[in-house]
């Protein structure tokens, strides 16, 4: 089996247009109903269907058994990179570049009004001829307690930062942290939002699959990860939001598994400056995530701590660990858009949309960050890692912003395993970015 999923973009576009001229027709005999309904019924709820623009475009039927969205994303990323020579002799992280860091499209939505599915691919970043998959997943809601049940590839429920979409982030890339967060694998998940969405509990079993989400193996690499938030304030429709969250994941692994970290110093263009270098063989691995965040109109903060235990197979324990801190403030007023019941943060809407003509400029935001990750323990030298980074976010529009951020970056005490030789790292790097993003 190819474990590559193949797909052109001309065959993209052509499903795209063919949904988008179906929809708008609304020819009554093609349109999907209720196998129950009657006759009149069903010829009613044909005809009632809305496709219109809200961030994206949607389809939906006026009962609301049928909601349907399509849509995608466009990041389009500059950096320069200067490293100490040391750095960059080692790594070879010193230059000019620019690459589109996201190209993705996506379709989801709502049928029967409680099961659901999204399907999103991504083009940039995966190789010369190949396509990976994001979130390809089906569900049901309104399960009693238990809630929401959600079966196929998509993330892990891990971490306030790793939850956020990357069209939603405060910064270009997440911190250093993230290292040690799970990416998006095959699983089974289920989460529900209770006491008026003031808490959310995630939890889901999940095998690591590679980025087409295809694993064929006698020996397994099982995970269970868990999410649990809750929100003692949310006020004013937002403007005031404290977020408390927790989580956990355990690796069941053996001997012939192998575990690595590594993190970039946050600007996708660089080299990994931070490595484990060799796979670590592991029975099995925890990581716990404790993480707050709170909203105050205009300003923000945010942080988490997360830690790796490494159960090694031979030798010792191994802990690796990360953390991370940042505030924000948005200098037109706004502020940033919890979502309750969903223990994350997404679009934002400026109060005035960048019209040069009524002199209108968007929405405008400063943050700065400090970051730090440590994978140095025992015999394995992956380098003490921290950065700071200046960040200026102009939102044109709900859907459209320019991101400019500044890193300041320091690498210590890392060993490259060579070849042609074995060198101890260190020295400092600076880097500007700006990235251009279109999502719909």
């Amino acid at each position: 089996m190819n474990s590559h999923f193949r797909l052109t973009v001309p065959a993209m576009v052509v499903v795209v247009l063919l949904v988008w001229t179906r929809s708008a027709s609304a020819v009554a005999d093609e349109s999907i109903t209720p196998v129950d309904a009657s006759p009149a019924a069903e010829q009613s709820a044909a005809d009632d269907w809305n496709f219109y623009w809200d961030n994206g475009f949607r389809l939906d039927r006026e009962d609301g058994a049928f909601r349907l969205k399509f849509g995608g994303r466009i990041q389009a990323d500059w950096a320069t990179i200067h490293a100490a020579d040391e750095i960059d002799n080692a790594l070879g992280s010193d230059g000019t570049g620019t690459e589109i860091r996201r190209a993705r499209i996506f379709f989801n939505g709502v049928l029967w009004e409680d099961l659901f599915f999204k399907f999103q691919l991504e083009f940039a970043n995966t190789g010369s001829d190949t396509v990976n998959l994001k979130d390809m997943l089906i569900g049901l809601h309104n399960l009693g307690p238990v809630g929401t049940v959600a079966i196929g590839h998509m993330k892990e429920p891990f971490s306030l930062e790793q939850q956020t979409s990357s069209n939603y982030l405060t910064f270009m890339e997440r911190s250093l942290a993230n290292a040690f967060s799970p990416a998006r694998n095959v699983g089974i998940l289920a989460f529900n939002p209770v006491l008026d969405r003031r808490l959310l509990w995630q939890v889901g079993v999940f095998e690591r699959t590679n980025p087409s989400g295809f694993s064929f193996d006698d020996d397994k690499d099982w995970r269970v990860t868990g999410r649990l938030v809750a929100v003692p304030l949310y006020e004013d429709e937002g403007e005031r939001v404290v977020h408390l969250g927790f989580s956990y994941s355990h690796r069941f692994q053996d001997r012939d598994l192998m575990q690595r970290f590594s993190q970039r110093p946050e600007a996708h263009l660089a080299s990994f400056f931070a490595d484990t270098g060799t796979t670590i063989p592991a029975d099995n691995m925890d990581i716990l995530v404790s993480e707050l965040a709170v909203v105050w109109g205009p300003a923000s903060i945010q942080g988490s701590y997360h830690h790796a235990f490494v159960d090694a197979y031979a030798g010792d324990d191994l802990d690796f660990w990360g953390a991370y801190a940042q505030v924000s403030f948005f200098l037109t007023g706004e502020h940033r858009n919890y979502l309750l019941g969903q223990g994350k943060f997404g679009r934002l809407a400026p109060r005035a949309r960048f019209n040069l003509a009524t002199g209108d400029w968007g929405a405008w935001e400063v943050a700065v960050r400090f970051a730090y990750v440590d994978l140095n323990d025992s015999m394995i030298r992956g380098g003490e890692l921290w950065s700071i980074t200046a960040g200026l976010g102009w939102y044109l529009y709900p859907n459209a912003r320019v991101t400019f951020n500044y890193v300041h970056s320091s690498l210590r005490d890392r060993t490259v395993l060579g070849p042609p030789i074995i060198m101890d790292v260190d020295g400092d790097s600076d880097i500007a970015e700006i990235r251009f993003q279109l999502d719909f």
